[in-house]
Formats: structure tokens, sequence, C-alpha cells
């Protein structure tokens, strides 16, 4: 597996020097791209669009076309493995996401399996290989799953966007149940994740997207224990290359030290920590990836390069940083405005690398 032409994403991750801090960004295909709503539109429907190899490559490949990203991330969703699990995924316009057989009861929970990936989610694997042969070795791809929380959350709550009352309910009336089903979400991402791996990922990601809801203890707990044993599954190295490992707490500023001892390569931030103080506070145990509001997308191409230096020189000098947004890109920016954010990047970053 040898490692692509620019590398710069895959080495900024594991902390080797680069010549200037590379880029990728949250949903970076995805809404705010006509041509994605136009291929959205032909396949009929989010699922149709996710569960058709040939179109979600078609759509991870749209931003590349446009920018001069550092990074493929393959087009699917996070809900694919409890979807496989049988619970029912849909999606409602406005609302997001709903399962029409949320984990209620003790004799749902307990019949709960991990899929096999290569079965009913066959088609996330297909859409990997061909984004990888689409890329001739040009970009990395990264793979990426939900974290075992996450997807508890929404198998629990039924959809997202609540105040997660039934799934705390559960946490703290019945935290046996909720155990059993990180016990088994953890086992069907660290094979979803190896799967992604053989057949072409050359990073991936954890999106513990609801992790911040948690008490402190309660992280340690119910989310981040599961990830170090999701990443304890998987091989540091794969084709002779290694594959890094990132992790993503949204909400999770308060924990960072004990992410970065996790097991992962690199740690995702949201756009409410200070990236200079977080690197401070984590040293050189890992690379930092983010983390730019997406709002500010939202301003002037002026005002964008103003945030992104100041993200860049409180990150300072040296390697290990990766420039992203704090969480996906929101559907209204203007593509304009994520070029100036592109180009902005790769032109004030290289001092930092001298």
């Amino acid at each position: 597996m040898p490692r692509p032409r620019n590398d710069t994403f895959l080495r900024a991750l594991l902390r080797e020097p680069v010549p200037y801090t590379p880029i990728w960004i949250m949903r970076q295909a995805g809404r705010y791209l006509p041509e994605y709503n136009q291929t959205r539109a032909r396949a009929g429907s989010f699922l149709a669009l996710c569960r058709d190899p040939d179109l979600a490559t078609e759509v991870t490949l749209q931003p590349l076309s446009r920018y001069a990203l550092d990074a493929a991330i393959v087009f699917s969703d996070i809900l694919t493995i409890p979807d496989a699990m049988g619970l029912g995924l849909y999606f409602v316009d406005g609302e997001g996401p709903r399962f029409e057989r949320p984990l209620r009861d003790e004799s749902a929970i307990r019949n709960l399996a991990p899929p096999d990936p290569t079965g009913p989610l066959r088609y996330v694997l297909d859409a990997v290989a061909q984004v990888r042969r689409s890329l001739r070795d040009e970009l990395p791809l990264i793979g990426f799953s939900g974290s075992p929380f996450t997807l508890a959350c929404y198998m629990v709550e039924g959809r997202g966007g609540t105040d997660f009352a039934t799934l705390k309910s559960m946490l703290y009336n019945e935290p046996s149940l909720l155990h059993a089903i990180l016990a088994v979400n953890a086992r069907a991402v660290a094979a979803y994740l190896n799967a992604q791996i053989e057949h072409g990922a050359q990073a991936v990601m954890l999106f513990d997207t609801w992790g911040g809801i948690l008490t402190s203890s309660a992280y340690e707990e119910f989310s981040l224990g599961y990830m170090r044993e999701v990443l304890s599954a998987l091989p540091q190295r794969y084709g002779g290359e290694r594959i890094p490992t990132i992790v993503f707490t949204k909400g999770g500023g308060l924990w960072l030290e004990r992410i970065a001892a996790s097991g992962c390569d690199a740690l995702g931030l949201d756009w409410t920590i200070d990236i200079g103080a977080a690197r401070m506070r984590v040293g050189n145990r890992v690379a930092l990836q983010g983390n730019l509001d997406p709002a500010i997308l939202l301003s002037s191409p002026a005002t964008i390069e103003k945030h992104a230096n100041a993200i860049l020189q409180a990150f300072g000098h040296g390697s290990g940083h990766v420039f992203n947004l704090g969480h996906g890109v929101s559907q209204f920016t203007p593509t304009n405005h994520v070029e100036a954010l592109v180009r902005a990047v790769h032109t004030a970053s290289p001092p930092y690398h001298v």
C-alpha cells in the first residue's frame, strides 16, 4: 500500500515534518456544493446516495475537483452500523435521521449483534475501494465511523437532536443495558474500520459527536473506554504503511489529556478550544486537527483569512497540525468561501514549517 503522492495529511497526523499545514473539511462533500445536490437528486434520497457505491464515489470526489484539499473522506453516514443491525434507518426532511425500532427493552438489547461488514455494509466497502482506485494514489483516503457511544445515542433515542433523556435514564437506572449496547457497538465499529482499512482507507476517524453531553466520569466509562477498545483492535500498520487514527469528541475540551492517552494518533478539536492551549496540554503525544468555527465560513473571504491565520499562529511552529473546521461545514456556506479558506491555509502556513 504505497503512500499517496501528496501525503502531507498522513505525515502531519504522525507529526512528521511537512512543508505546509494540510487541510480537509468535515462534511466536505455536502449540501453547500451544487453538484452534490444534483447527484443527490439523481439518487432520489440521501440513503440511496449512500448505498450506491458509484454515486458515493462521485460525491466523494466532487470537492477535490473544486479545492486543493489534502485528503478525501469516503461519503457515507455514521448510522450505517445500527441500520445494518436491523433498527430501520430512515430520514425525515428537515429533521434528520430516525430509527423505526429504537432499543427500549432488554430482550432487543440482549439480541443485538455486530453486523458482518462484508454483508449488509458491503456498499460502504465497495465505495471505499472505488474511491481509492479513483484517487490514483494522488491523495489519502479517510475512513470513519461513529463512536460506540454516539451510535448508542441514536439507537436508544431513535433520533438525534433530543435532550437524550431516554439514553441518560438508561445510563443512570440500568447501566448494564447501556454497557451491553456499547460492547456490541465497539466490536462492530472495530470490525467496520478494519474492513475499511482492508479496502483502501489510509487513515480512520471516530466521530464521537455526543460524548460531550456526559459528565466527566460518565465520559470515561461510557464513551472513551469503548473508543480505547476500538483503537486497540485496529492495526497500526497495513500493507507496510502506518494507518493513523483520529478521535473527535465534540464538546470534549475538558478531557483532552485523557483522549490523547487513548491510543489515537490525532485529536480533533471543536471551535470552543484554543488550539495553542490544547497543544500545550497534550504536548507531543498526538497531532491536533481543527478547529475553525464553521460559522466563520458564512462571513467574508477577508474574515476567513484572518481567523485561519489566527489558528495557524496559535498552533505555532512545527508539524502535528491538520487544519479543519470544529464541526461540519454548513449547507449555507458559499463555495468561494471554502476556496478562500483552503488558499489561506496553504499560503500562510509554510513559514510555520521551516
